[in-house]
Order: C-alpha cells, then sequence, then structure tokens
C-alpha cells in the first residue's frame, strides 16, 4: 500500500498543494469496512483571501472546519442536492482548501445503477458525482484524514511520479469552473487525457 498522507504535508497552501493531489488517491472506507480507491485527476484551489472562498466574509457555523489545522475534510451541500469534497490545508487559523473534482475510480460501487455502470470513467467525473459515487455526505464533514477513519488519503504511486517526471503525463493549469467570483485565478489542475475529468480547458 501506499504511504498516507499526513497533517504535515498537507499544511501548504492550497495552490501548492492541489497540483500535488492530482495522482494521489482518495480512500473510501464504508461502515462495513469495504475499501474504495479513486485516482485524483481534477483539484481546485481554494484560498483565505479569494472570493471565491466560502470563508471569504469570516467564519461560520458552516466553514469553520477551514479556519482550524489541516487535514481535516470538508463537506458542504450546494443547490440543496450535490454535496462537495475538500481536503483543509495550510497552517491552523488560514482559511484554505483544495476541492477534490474528479476521480479515476479503481472498481464501481455496486450501488453504482447500470445506466452510470456503462460509462464508468464519468461515474466521479465532477464534485458531486465524486460525492455520490463514495458516499460522502455532510456527516463526514470535519473527519481526519487518516488511514482507519472513513477518508484519507495516499501519495502519488512512484510510477506515476515518474510518468509525470518524463513527460508521459501532463497536468493542465486553467481557471476555475461555476463560479462568479475569482473567476480569472488560474487555480484548477487537471490530468490531461483523463477521461474522468470533468470539464477540460
Amino acid at each position: 500500500m501506499t504511504a498516507c498522507i499526513d497533517a504535515a504535508w498537507l499544511s501548504r497552501p492550497s495552490t501548492l498543494l492541489a497540483p500535488e493531489l492530482i495522482g494521489c488517491t482518495l480512500v473510501r472506507q464504508m461502515p462495513d469496512g469495504n475499501i474504495l480507491r479513486g485516482l485524483i485527476v481534477e483539484t481546485e484551489a481554494y484560498a483565505a483571501d479569494d472570493p471565491a472562498m466560502h470563508a471569504y466574509r469570516g467564519r461560520t457555523t458552516r466553514n469553520q472546519v477551514m479556519f482550524g489545522a489541516a487535514g481535516k475534510a470538508y463537506v458542504y451541500l450546494i443547490y440543496g442536492v450535490y454535496h462537495c469534497l475538500n481536503v483543509v490545508t495550510d497552517q491552523d487559523g488560514v482559511a484554505s482548501a483544495v476541492l477534490l473534482r474528479a476521480l479515476e475510480l479503481e472498481q464501481v460501487p455496486m450501488w453504482v445503477d447500470h445506466k452510470h455502470k456503462l460509462k464508468p470513467h464519468r461515474i466521479a467525473a465532477g464534485p458531486g458525482k465524486l460525492c455520490r459515487a463514495l458516499k460522502i455526505d455532510l456527516t463526514l464533514n470535519a473527519t481526519l484524514l487518516e488511514f482507519g477513519q472513513p477518508l484519507w488519503l495516499e501519495y502519488r504511486h512512484p510510477g506515476f511520479q515518474q510518468q509525470l517526471e518524463q513527460g508521459n503525463l501532463t497536468l493542465i493549469q486553467t481557471t476555475r469552473i461555476g463560479l462568479t467570483k475569482g473567476v480569472d485565478l488560474p487555480w484548477r489542475w487537471y490530468l490531461l487525457n483523463s477521461q474522468a475529468v470533468s470539464q477540460k480547458g
């Protein structure tokens, strides 16, 4: 098993971590002990001085986990329907997070309906789809991202890192999606040629 990512590694600015999390693995341990894994292929960074950041106007009950120490999950609900999973980053007291936008799943969860199984690479292609596929909801907000917990992260496999360094894999940096503020900040990264990326360009 690849080593688990610890809070110390995540205690850096989100804009540094978002591209470095591409190629890492999100692990979901279900209540029955079943394990699901997905390769992170798309991320977005959000920082304290970012007008698109939930914590931009200060601490609230909803966003308070982002003001704490790195290494926790920040889960929120959008449109009253879709959940989004973020990794809390940076130093304690600095609101900062990386949104996990898309995964390449190692296997299709058994609860995914037949229609979606026909396109397995699209099951977690988007933050809402990702959370639906892995049954991530508000009950997992503020969860420690540690081995044995419902969620944790694993470092890039050495083979992935080697492919990057040799130029056989490419990360694309571009603007974020679906925002009305901070729209020009190039704080989204994705793995080129991954079929699981939510939106190219």
